[in-house]
């Protein structure tokens, strides 16, 4: 976690952008990035002196020529205002933008933060706020990838608003806990097709990290793996890609494969069945043309619902054997028309549907107070749906309101996953066994999480919402009798007629 100290740097950063006229969250955002970037080159370009001298060659693949020293951080940070200001706006800028087609890259030849990089704007009002900003970034501490990952979170949570098309952030505990859930592996090939600011997948590589960290960096080619071939997200957003590119960056992904792509409008066959773990929340809002739609999702399921759409396109994507967890609005779950219907029917029959977890509406607030839930389920092609897990999350840890103040002893967290490893095993998609399960399978429907056949769900109409199934205990009162009743009223209105009689006397 990064220190007050620091925070309080950040906010001092957003506070003069904001009062230098740059009143956009996102855009502060992007004139941030851009300027982390810059600073970033200059570093490996430091690094790579450091090592030629050291060795006593020539420095391998510089990022900057002996003419464009110049453009450096470390230098123009050193300039006047008005120079510095005219530095990065007419040739700096104009540099990161053709990063990649003139042989300067960074780390990984042409990486997927010199490619978001060409449609770079500079949008600094005025010499003293860049100056500004620039020697306050450069006090900041960034050695350190754990301070450099939350430092961007810290930033990227200033975002009070939701975008457009439905798009908001999804909180990271909930991503965590998505993460934690399905247990990626080294071996997986992990996609966001919706990714934003690409927080799943960031997620997703400090999961590995922590927990496969000797197989990642055992050898040049699992850190290969890591870096370039495990990490895949698509979006429409061009500000979102950069900003999540740049996201990857600071949380130690040095190339991940982050692209535009209108995931639902382009089907790319090099995708098809590619990948072996899909985490996402996709946006929800609106519907699509039948004509804008890639026909082989219309195969899947006849709709223009984007949610559906999003579920139709993660079974497209999946390898057999894939898995997915998911944020979907609850409609999803129970929604009558017959393709709500094909599609559940899909993920019951057809594959494998592992479980539902039920979150309450005040999850995405102050975004949006829709209700939610997540869906986990396994691509086989073949069924396999015996029972499906059920949770009824009541708290996140946080208050359901637009504050959300943290409230981290109601938290349902923990227990959801310490009942899923009990249900699903330690390796988060792998079947558990002995008692820990059958502990599960044989919990009443009124506790909060319960197992239910999947004969139970297709009698239902293969309705998922978790109200269908859960049980409500209530509590027997018992009441007085009614003549008793009316004798205590009697006494009352008696004492009452009393009182009000002493009162008459007392005033003559």
């Amino acid at each position: 976690m990064i220190t007050g100290e620091i925070r309080s740097k950040v906010d001092r950063i957003w506070d003069t952008m904001w009062s230098g006229g740059i009143s956009n969250p996102l855009s502060v955002i992007e004139q941030l990035t851009y300027l982390l970037f810059i600073k970033r080159l200059d570093e490996l370009h430091t690094l790579r002196e450091s090592k030629a001298a050291r060795l006593g060659t020539p420095i391998e693949d510089p990022i900057f020529t002996p003419d464009q020293q110049a453009l450096r951080w470390s230098r123009f940070k050193q300039t006047a205002p008005e120079p510095m200001y005219e530095t990065v706006r007419d040739k700096v800028f104009p540099f990161i933008k053709t990063m990649g087609s003139n042989g300067h890259t960074t780390e990984n030849g042409d990486s997927t933060y010199a490619h978001h990089m060409r449609d770079a704007i500079f949008m600094m009002p005025a010499p003293r706020v860049l100056a500004n900003v620039v020697d306050q970034l450069d006090s900041i501490p960034m050695h350190d990838r754990d301070t450099q990952g939350d430092l961007y979170e810290y930033m990227l949570g200033k975002i009070a608003s939701a975008g457009q098309n439905g798009q908001f952030r999804t909180p990271r505990h909930i991503i965590k806990l998505m993460v934690d859930m399905t247990a990626p592996t080294p071996t997986d090939v992990i996609c966001d097709p919706a990714c934003g600011t690409a927080g799943f997948l960031i997620a997703a590589s400090e999961y590995l990290q922590t927990h496969h960290g000797d197989a990642i960096y055992r050898s040049d080619e699992s850190r290969r793996k890591f870096n370039q071939g495990t990490f895949h997200g698509y979006d429409f957003d061009a500000t979102m890609l950069r900003i999540g590119s740049m996201n990857m960056l600071l949380h130690g992904v040095e190339n991940p494969d982050i692209r535009y792509k209108d995931s639902l409008a382009q089907a790319d066959e090099n995708d098809a069945e590619r990948f072996s773990l899909i985490l996402a929340n996709p946006p929800f809002a609106g519907s699509l043309d039948y004509e804008s739609t890639a026909k082989d999702l219309q195969q899947i399921v006849k709709t223009k619902k984007t949610e559906l759409l999003f579920v139709a396109l993660f079974l497209r994507l999946l390898q057999t054997g894939g898995r997915a967890a998911v944020i979907v609005p609850d409609g999803v779950l129970f929604g009558s028309s017959n393709a709500h219907k094909t599609l559940r029917r899909i993920l019951v029959d057809d594959q494998k549907l592992d479980a539902v977890i039920s979150m309450p509406s005040g999850v995405f607030k102050p975004y949006a107070g829709v209700s939610t839930a997540i869906l986990f389920f396994t691509k086989t092609n073949s069924g396999g749906t015996d029972h499906v897990w059920f949770y009824d999350m009541q708290a996140d840890g946080f208050s359901l309101d637009d504050k959300r103040t943290p409230q981290a002893e109601k938290s349902d967290l923990p227990d959801i996953l310490a009942r899923w490893k009990a249900w699903n095993g330690e390796g988060g998609a792998r079947n558990g066994e002995g008692e820990a399960r059958n502990g599960e399978l044989e919990r009443k429907r009124t506790d909060q999480s319960f197992c239910v056949p999947s004969s139970e769900l297709r009698a239902n109409d293969y309705d998922l919402s978790i109200n269908r199934y859960k049980e409500i205990e209530y509590e027997a009162v018992e009441h007085d009798a009614p003549r008793e009743i009316l004798k205590r009223l009697a006494r009352l209105e008696a004492e009452i007629a009393e009182g009000q009689h002493e009162l008459e006397e007392m005033l003559g």
